[in-house]
This record gives structure tokens, sequence and C-alpha cells, in this order.
């Protein structure tokens, strides 16, 4: 099966610290890979240098068998590569179907003429995305709260509305940096068969998360840096017994 994305020796440096260390990996169509490690380990890091947030001082990135090593992060969402971040990102003054409604823009169409003249296909068009986006917060938990403004949601529904948000952008690969922080237990399992039905619908996804619980019903495949370095890849089950990994991160 060919890899959705190809991580090849990664590194990058900032002056005479290496953060991210010769990193390697491979994720799969439709499946779940998640990045864990101790803080300051570097995943954050590596999560900038794939989405091209910061610049690789070596080695390269594949997308869908195409070099992205050198584009902005714009131009990687356009193919599908969307990213959700640690913080919370959303515009407080929308609402929540709003927030969603913006993650549809990389798929919509049309300029200031029609938005000023609204043509019939305009409106119609714009009745589709108000509709999908009501499905997507349908998905995330958070259809009764659509029309409350995004200020008013608690912190762990930030975070379910922020993957609706990405999931509007129609990703191919959906980078999820931390989902699971401030989520309540049953926050948090919602989010893992969220998780699950996204790549079983056809999304890969590639996480970074502390929640270990999460990480091992979900990921597929695990991969565990420390200090920069992949010290092991592999299955929950290997990973859970791996002595290296126990040594550096699950104890």
């Amino acid at each position: 099966m060919t890899a959705c994305l190809k991580v090849e020796g990664a590194t990058k440096t900032f002056g005479g610290l290496t953060a991210v260390n010769a990193v390697s990996f491979e994720v799969k169509p439709r499946s779940v890979t998640a990045i864990i490690g101790p803080n300051g380990a570097g995943k954050t890091t590596l999560f900038n240098l794939i989405s091209g947030a910061l610049p690789l001082s070596d080695g390269r990135v594949l997308f869908e068998g195409v070099d992205v090593t050198a584009e902005e992060p714009e131009a990687k969402a356009a193919r599908g590569l969307i990213r959700t971040f640690q913080l919370v990102k959303l515009f407080p003054e929308l609402s929540a179907v709003e927030n969603v409604k913006v993650g549809f823009h990389l798929r919509s169409r049309g300029g200031l003429l029609s938005a000023l003249l609204r043509p019939r296909w305009v409106r119609q068009m714009e009745a589709e995305i108000d509709g999908r986006a009501r499905e997507l917060l349908d998905l995330v938990g958070l259809g009764t709260a659509a029309d409350r403004p995004a200020s008013a949601l608690s912190y762990g529904q930030g975070r379910l509305l922020e993957v609706a948000r990405a999931l509007a952008a129609g990703p191919k690969l959906l980078l999820l940096d931390e989902p699971a922080a401030g989520l309540n237990a049953d926050e948090s399992a919602r989010l893992a068969s969220l998780i699950r039905r996204i790549a079983e619908d056809g999304t890969a996804v590639l996480l970074i998360e502390h929640d270990m619980h999460l990480v091992m019903n979900t990921a597929d495949d695990i991969v565990v840096v420390d200090f920069g370095k992949k010290i092991a890849q592999g299955a929950p089950d290997r990973i859970r017994e791996d002595p290296a990994v126990i040594a550096a991160y699950l104890g």
C-alpha cells in the first residue's frame, strides 16, 4: 500500500540544538498513526516540519508521492494536508457553525462579484455548506451548540469544534495536535470513536497525544520520539512492551 505521507530523515536544528534528529516514518491511507513521547521530545516541532510551519534543516516530506518539503502550509493544505493546533485557534465572535463554514473556503468557488450579486448558484452553495457544517457539528457532538458563539463553548468543546472545522476543508491527511487536551472522559471517548471513523471513511490521521488510553485504543501505528530521535515504532501491543519506550516515557 502506497504511503499517504512519507517523512524521510526529518531534521531541525536551532543554532546548536537539534530539536528533531533524522526522524523517518510513513502514514498509510485510512490509518491512524500516533506520535508520542515526553514533553520537549520534539513532537510539535516535527508537526511543524510536516505542515510547513517550519523549514527542514535536512530530510524531506512526501505527500501522496510528491515532494512537498519546500511548500508553504497553504499549498500543503490545498493538497489535503490539514492541521489543528495544540492551542485552540477559533473565531470567538462567530458561531460554531460559522467557524466550521470557514473550513470550507478551500473547496468553495466564487469571487467578489458573485459574493456581491449572490446569484442562485451562490445561494444554493451557501445552503449546502450550512447543511454540511451542521452535519459535521453533529458528528463531533456539537450539533445543539451550532448557533452559539465559539466564545461560549468550553475548552473541550472548542477542541472538538476545531476538528469539525478541519474536516470541512476535506483533508486527505488530518494532523491533530493533542486533540484530547482539556476533554472530559465522555468527550475523550467520543473523540476516540470520531478518529477511528475519520480514518475508516478515508482520511488518514496523524496525531500527537499524551492520553495513552486514547492512543492505544485508536492508533494502528505508534511512533515514539525522545530527545528529537525516533526510538521505537510499531503497533500498540509492541509499543507497550518495548523496553526503550517504557524507560523513556511509559514508565
